[in-house]
This record gives C-alpha cells, structure tokens and sequence, in this order.
C-alpha cells in the first residue's frame, strides 16, 4: 500500500471512536478557526478566480463557506453578480460581513435542494465541499449545474480527491461503519471526507451533460487537490 493510505488507515483508527458530526453543525462550531484552517489553499483560491473567462457577469457559489474563493473573484471582478448557496448560517453572516456590499445574494440552504433557473449562471464554482458525498449523490447536483449554466458557461471544481481506489473504497467503508454505529442515515449530511479519485469525480461529471470535463492540473506540492474545468 502507499503512504497516503497507510497514513490515512492509521488517523482512521486513530480516531475510530470519535463521533459524527452534522455537517451544518460542524461548520458552526469552527467560525472561529475556518478561514485559518483554510489558508493552505490560499494558492487554489487565486487560481480558480484566473481561470474564470474574462466575459464572467454571473456566478453561483455552492458550498460557499466565508467565501474565500470570492475574495480572489471580487479582486477580479468588482461587479460581478453572485449568489452563494450555504448550510452554515454563520458561515453565511461573516461572508454578508465581508461582501454584502457588493450586493451579493446569500440563499442559506442545502445544496442539493436548490433549485436555479435554467441558463441563469455565466459560471459556477465549487470550492473544497464536494468530497463528502457519493457519486450518485453529486450526479444530481452536476446535472443541476449544468441545467443552470448558460450554453458555453464554465463550471470549476477545486477539491480533495482519493489518490488511489484503496483510499476510496477505505473512506467510504469507513463512514459506513461509523453511521451504523452512531445510529445516523445514510442521507444525512455528515462531515467525514468520503473523496473519490479523479477518474471516479470526472466521470460523474461527465455523465450530468456537460460538453468538455478536463483535469486543469495540481499546485505544485500539493497531489490531492485536483482543479477540475467542465464546460456546458
């Protein structure tokens, strides 16, 4: 096996008897720490707003936290008009601190229900959300996006991938056993990193409709957070 397994396998068991917890709640109770824990990425937020086209008036942010990757988007675009779909209402709050000046509309709500009109976005983004769910579960939601895109528009995916089937296969089996073990549905949003590897994330993509699904690359140093371009 591969270092990023064993040494995924070892935090697994070491950390086996720590409960789920909802994704919502999980959220909140970390305002205080996230955007610190989220400057790693710092490198990937820039990147993301670069690779938006320059013609870029509408953007829909799913999971859009705080809205770190939109610091770097705003720079870029001042006036571009953005709806940020979140679970977390404090998440939502300190984003509405930060840019609700620029007449950013904020939708608290479960991605997954969220209903956009067709052809109503130029771009969509997802940044570091998406690795928590199934396959199954995130086809419906490209299928969305892709349905809310204009024709030509351009999704962005930057997010932790499995680097390997084992590692997949290892989470998913993982989260199983602890929802069965702490009495929770198999629907219910949970954080636990359930990642699937590229071609499984890519092929999902695929699969919702879209023209043109491509791997940008990686940062430099940094193998398991893929930026991922789908164009409509």
């Amino acid at each position: 096996m591969d270092k990023d397994y064993l040494e995924l396998k070892k935090w697994l068991e070491d950390t086996r008897d720590v409960p789920l917890e909802a994704m919502a709640g999980f959220f909140d109770a970390r305002i205080g720490s996230y955007e610190e824990h989220m400057a790693r990425w710092r490198g990937h937020y820039k990147w993301m707003s670069e690779l938006l086209p320059e013609d870029t008036e509408t953007l829909l942010d799913l999971g859009c936290g705080t809205g770190l990757e939109l610091d770097n988007i705003y720079s870029r675009f001042p006036g571009l008009q953005v709806t940020g779909v979140d679970l977390s209402g404090q998440m939502l709050e300190k984003l509405q601190e930060k840019h609700g000046h620029k007449g950013i509309h904020l939708i608290l709500e479960d991605y997954f229900l969220f209903e956009p009109e067709e052809n109503s976005y130029d771009a969509v983004v997802t940044f570091e959300t998406l690795h928590h769910f199934p396959a199954a579960r995130k086809l419906s939601l490209f299928q969305k996006i892709c349905h809310c895109l204009k024709p030509g528009g351009i999704y962005l995916e930057c997010d932790y991938i499995a680097t390997s089937q084992e590692i997949e296969d290892l989470t998913f089996a993982e989260c199983a056993r602890r929802r069965i073990r702490d009495g929770i549905s198999e629907d219910a949003f949970v954080h636990f990193d359930t990642p699937l590897t590229l071609e499984h994330e890519m092929a999902a993509i695929k699969a919702a409709g879209f023209t043109t699904v491509e791997c940008v690359g990686f940062l430099s140093g940094d193998n398991h957070t893929a930026m991922i371009r789908a164009i409509k």
